[in-house]
């Protein structure tokens, strides 16, 4: 499809090109052309009537003669020919590689859509396969007791569950894609980090973990709910892969008109392979990151979001050691 698309492309280049350059060179030929002729003409008149005027002595040296002027007109002819067969080769060169270029940001997001569909129905296929084997493998049963029901159910439940969170990572991933012109609010950074600790503070009670917030006066200008949901999520993500009883710490730091929010857990840190990816959708580092619950959209998530707030999001991190996020976003200006 692309490749039509890019000749198709080319094609229309070369057209446009070879358009104003053999009007160009047509109107160069026809200027040079109408002076030789004149030149022709003169000669003409003058040999024609040689007896009325007074010739001075034939020499060599300064005579064009007719078939010279001929000459001329044959190699502007044929200069002007192989300068466009020039152009032709130079501009169908530079127009396919132009529309190469053109539609290289094309072709990319079409394959970025195909892998995200790819990998979309391969999660999705897990716990649908999941749920039609238990189902399936029910009625073959001739007799099925109350509590195996309720076990049935509940692990139709667990996948269903599975299921919706998929979905509500879709649709929020979605929703940050086309929520790019709300972002005019005025945010207090304070009440984002204090609602998200909220939000996270189960599953620190789960682990007997402790979350340490700064006092942060700083403003930004955007989406509270979006920018709630970056820090939720990596909040989410420092739990998830930290030892029980260790603390998660965030610290802020102003430079000019920027200011950085560090999320650090000593939990057990990312690959030196596994970080340059982690940002993509669907992406599950290896080992004993992978045993955790989760698509793999999360921090897909949460760098769009700070994307399109037009900040930045950055991690360091040591296996064994933690991890610290760095999402550093413009102050609102006052």
């Amino acid at each position: 499809m692309f490749q039509s698309a890019r000749l198709k492309l080319t094609t229309w280049y070369l057209l446009i090109i070879m358009m104003v350059s053999v009007t160009f060179s047509m109107a160069f030929y026809q200027a040079s052309t109408q002076e030789i002729q004149r030149v022709i003409n003169r000669i003409r008149f003058q040999q024609s009537h040689r007896n009325d005027y007074i010739i001075p002595p034939p020499s060599s040296e300064g005579i064009i003669t007719l078939d010279e002027l001929q000459d001329v007109k044959t190699r502007l002819e044929i200069a002007l020919i192989i300068v466009n067969a020039i152009i032709l080769v130079l501009a169908g060169g530079a127009g396919y590689f132009l529309a190469g270029r053109t539609l290289q940001p094309i072709q990319a997001m079409v394959d970025e859509q195909n892998q995200f569909i790819s990998n979309a129905s391969h999660e999705l296929r897990t716990p649908i396969a999941t749920l039609r084997a238990e189902m399936e493998g029910s009625l073959l049963e001739k007799h099925v007791s109350d509590k195996e029901a309720r076990k049935l159910i509940t692990s139709n439940l667990e996948e269903l569950s599975r299921l919706q969170e998929l979905s509500n990572s879709l649709l929020q991933l979605t929703h940050v894609y086309s929520n790019t012109n709300n972002l005019t609010s005025i945010v207090s950074l304070q009440e984002v980090l204090q609602t998200a600790g909220k939000k996270v503070r189960p599953h620190l009670k789960k682990k007997e973990m402790t979350l340490a917030l700064p006092t942060v006066k700083e403003q930004v200008i955007g989406d509270r709910n979006a920018l709630t949901e970056v820090f939720v999520n990596l909040f989410d993500n420092a739990i998830k892969y930290s030892h029980e009883k260790t603390a998660i710490n965030v610290s802020t730091a102003v430079k000019q008109y920027m200011i950085s929010i560090d999320v650090s857990d000593k939990g057990i840190g990312i690959s030196v392979e596994d970080l340059p990816h982690i940002f993509e959708r669907f992406y599950r580092a290896d080992k004993s990151r992978s045993k955790a619950e989760g698509y793999g959209l999360g921090l897909s998530i949460v760098h769009n979001i700070v994307r399109i707030h037009h900040g930045a999001l950055t991690v360091k991190s040591k296996e064994g050691k933690g991890t610290t996020f760095t999402v550093t976003l413009p102050l609102a200006t006052t």
